[in-house]
């Protein structure tokens, strides 16, 4: 087992590392910016390296210097949490150089599930139901118009790399593809520095459905379940749940049996994430896989009491899973809203100095956030600044606490989404479960105002 792990990345996912290693007896060092020289991961590290300025291309994102603060601080093995350099493979390649075990799959794999449209050939051939679409990167408008011909509109213009929605665009008819087609590439190579895109079938307001995997070196494959991801805003996840209110258990042993069988045809190791859409029918296509822990793990984590940040730990340190699937349970329901540094209704972000700080408890309440009382939300990085989650015998327990634990959470000094989380909660079609990628569209349209008494 490592006996210190460095973890390259800031906030809450930090201290959710922080907390695992400690249970296991591993010391930790913790890397930051200028900008976060006072945050709470850095005080409950138990060695620390300032590795730059604020600005992330200069600090978390610059591979030498985490490196250099591995190496000084005689660190075994890297974990990079999520976002920043978690599905790097360069930064997964340079550890392995440098004889330092970077927690996650290896760096292969992070290459091929990295590549969107390589990931859809992989997931072909392993078996795994794929939208329609081109077989590879597109070479040309041409090239998209006759696949778009032939699939039938809508389709979606989609980049090879990256995620958040960037280098996205959807194409309802002929007419929008050439506009669509040069944004889409634009937008993916400034974001991402990779201009590819694909096209695949548009699907109209699926639900968004992911699979949680876990892998060892041993050819050991579990799934977790599924996690529904359908309340998102601009392709940003707002809510997460576990299990989807969608799912029957006969689906959910269907395609965990399918996300397993492909995982183990690609060699995945480690911890990981099946994405799929869901459409009306019942039917599930391939999306995309995510190679790094994901932000909403703590639902699975409550509802099979499996903690995926070791299991990641002991599997990069060469241990066999912990358990069959055979032995994973699934017992009562999980829910997580992502609270932002934002106005609930504008969505602009909210940075500032952070006055008072109250974070909910009770029964069935889980809060992993790094945030406290004169802490400062800084503009340089993503402004969620905790994960509340509830969890409850079955959803409608879950619904209420989650309610109740978001009532009495004060923050004061900067806006934040709980107000809108609230509103969502409270959402018959939410509470009934009737969710697709399309519930938040339909949910911002401001109603219409009353016409007065008379009025024609």
């Amino acid at each position: 087992m490592f006996k210190k792990i460095l973890i390259a990345n800031r906030g809450e996912i930090a201290l959710r590392v922080i907390l695992a290693c400690r249970e296991m007896g591993i010391r930790t060092v913790a890397v930051y910016s200028e900008a976060d020289e006072h945050a709470l991961h850095v005080r409950f590290a138990d060695e620390d390296v300032c590795i730059g300025p604020p600005r992330a291309t200069d600090s978390y994102l610059n591979v030498p210097a985490i490196i250099s603060a591995a190496e000084i601080t005689g660190s075994d093995a890297i974990h990079p949490g999520y976002g920043f350099l978690s599905e790097s493979a360069y930064l997964a390649e340079v550890c392995e150089a440098c004889h330092i075990k970077f927690i996650g799959p290896d760096p292969q794999v992070i290459r091929l599930m990295g590549d969107k449209a390589r990931a859809r050939r992989a997931m072909k051939k392993a078996g795994v139901p794929i939208l329609p679409g081109s077989e590879g990167t597109l070479e040309s408008e041409d090239q998209a118009l006759k696949i778009a011909h032939e699939i039938g509109y809508p389709v979606l213009i989609k980049a090879t790399a990256g995620g958040g929605g960037r280098g996205m665009r959807v194409v309802r008819n002929p007419s929008e593809m050439s506009r669509a087609f040069r944004t889409a590439s634009r937008e993916a190579e400034a974001a991402f520095g990779v201009a590819d895109v694909y096209v695949e079938k548009y699907l109209e307001n699926p639900r968004h459905i992911e699979f949680q995997i876990l892998g060892d070196h041993h050819g050991n494959v579990v799934h977790l379940g599924e996690r529904e991801c359908s309340v998102q805003r601009r392709h940003q996840k707002l809510i997460e749940e576990s299990p989807s209110p969608a799912l029957t258990e006969k689906m959910r042993r269907k395609v965990g049996a399918i996300v397993v069988d492909a995982a183990r045809d690609v060699q995945y190791t480690n911890a990981g994430t099946f994405e799929f859409l869901m459409d009306p029918d019942g039917k599930f296509y391939f999306m995309e896989a995510n190679t790094r822990l994901q932000v909403e793990h703590g639902v699975t984590e409550l509802v099979t009491g499996v903690d995926i940040v070791k299991e990641q730990i002991r599997v990069a340190a060469g241990e066999r899973l912990a358990f069959k699937q055979s032995e994973i349970t699934f017992s009562g329901h999980a829910i997580e809203c992502r609270v932002n540094a934002e106005c609930p209704t504008t969505f602009v972000p909210s940075p500032g100095t952070v006055h008072v700080f109250s974070a909910p408890g009770g029964p069935g309440i889980r809060v992993d956030t790094a945030m406290h009382a004169d802490a400062t939300v800084t503009p340089y990085y993503d402004s969620m600044i905790a994960k509340i989650m509830a969890y409850g015998r079955d959803r409608d327990e879950a619904i209420a606490r989650m309610r109740r634990a978001l009532e009495m959470t004060v923050i004061e000094g900067i806006k934040t989404s709980i107000p809108m989380h609230l509103r969502i909660l409270a959402d018959p079609d939410f509470q009934a479960g009737r969710l697709s990628t399309g519930f938040m569209e339909r949910f911002l349209v401001p109603a219409k105002p009353e016409k007065p008494a008379g009025a024609a």
